[in-house]
């Protein structure tokens, strides 16, 4: 059995670009940094940042370009996948996540999700499509008390 499976939560480096396949399918395209922490040989707190491709494919393309930003958190899940082609002679790679689902971050987080005047409407994304489809967790409205969990 083989396994192809990331899962990044990091904040946008840049706006999501949407364009349109042949077929009429929108994809759009857009990057993720995630940070590492760490110490070095010598006990210093080192912090390292990572750059993540992502692309997404049909109507969640559609979610992500109109409610995230440059700045946005955001949790990814997905396939890696290395693609290549020739230029001026030279083969060219790059290797990105191609996303199943994207959950939008926490608002106020990185950035958050565009305001009602920069998105151009008053809608906010409904809880399903936030969370790539209706796959989310369903959690309790009510508080809840730590004597009531049974374990």
């Amino acid at each position: 059995m083989y396994i192809n499976k990331v899962m990044l939560f990091g904040n946008l480096t840049r706006d999501p670009e949407l364009r349109a396949l042949p077929s009429g399918m929108n994809v759009v395209n857009f990057s993720i940094a995630t940070n590492r922490t760490y110490k070095d040989r010598d006990g210093k707190k080192q912090e390292q940042t990572d750059f993540h491709n992502v692309v997404v494919f049909g109507r969640q393309a559609d979610t992500v370009n109109q409610y995230l930003k440059k700045g946005s958190s955001a949790y990814v899940e997905g396939r890696l996948q290395t693609r290549s082609w020739e230029k001026d002679g030279e083969k060219k790679y790059r290797t990105e996540v191609v996303a199943d689902r994207v959950q939008f971050g926490p608002k106020g987080s990185g950035g958050g999700t565009r305001s009602a005047a920069q998105s151009g409407d008053d809608q906010t994304p409904p809880d399903d499509m936030a969370s790539g489809g209706g796959s989310g967790i369903d959690y309790p409205k009510d508080d809840i008390n730590p004597d009531d969990i049974p374990f």
